[in-house]
């Protein structure tokens, strides 16, 4: 189960950080999202299982995003294991 939950994780943090590279995919005026989105790359080492507490650069970085550019990436990055015909993400809160 474990295993499962990991892969799911890890499929969605894979299609968020797509979405994070992509240009002119975020809705909420690229120009604005996708380079404060892009800076989020340092948070990268810290979305897997297992990993440390966030660094003070990733807590900066996160603090730095405007609201609506996370809120759209977030249901973008949702839509995705439907646009490659898998079933929907359905993760538990912990």
């Amino acid at each position: 189960m474990a295993d499962v939950k990991s892969s799911v994780v890890s499929l969605f943090l894979l299609g968020l950080l797509v979405v994070v590279l992509q240009s002119g995919v975020i809705e909420c005026q690229p120009q604005i999202c996708n380079p404060s989105l892009t800076s989020l790359n340092v948070c990268a080492p810290f979305v897997v299982p297992g990993a440390p507490s966030a660094s003070a650069e990733c807590c900066t970085a996160l603090q730095s995003i405007n609201h609506g550019c996370m809120c759209d990436t977030m249901r973008i990055a949702a839509q995705i294991p439907a646009q490659c015909n898998l079933p929907p993400l359905s993760c538990a809160a912990n």
